[in-house]
């Protein structure tokens, strides 16, 4: 089983790093790890299988909180990501993964012009 991915990975991730990329997605076919399947899922084209996965083998309630962080983003509920990131980044502010997904949830709020 391949080892959690370090935060450099992850940084490399967070800037759209081709090799990066292509490195997690592979490492996410045999993987068992929580983070690496998150990881990759954010870069699949279909990520329903990889956050299955990775539901199925959180663990601990801090796996369970990233998978749930990351299905509020693949889905675009930004409020959600932003909510469950402040709350999981406060028991776990070294959690690389969960600072980039609620830094780069796209902003999908309408804004209407006031004039």
């Amino acid at each position: 089983m391949p080892a959690e991915p370090d935060n450099n990975l992850i940084h490399q991730l967070a800037v759209g790093d081709a090799a990066a990329v292509a490195e997690i997605v592979e490492r996410a076919q045999a993987s068992d790890d929580v983070t690496t399947l998150v990881s990759a899922a954010l870069f699949a084209p279909d990520s329903t299988d990889l956050l299955r996965r990775a539901a199925a083998r959180a663990r601990t309630t801090r796996d369970r909180q990233v998978v749930a962080i990351a299905v509020a983003h693949v889905a675009g509920h930004v409020d959600l990501v932003d909510a469950l990131a402040r709350d999981h980044l406060t028991d776990h502010p070294a959690t690389v993964l969960v600072s980039s997904l609620s830094a780069h949830t796209p902003n999908t709020t309408t804004r209407k012009d006031p004039t």
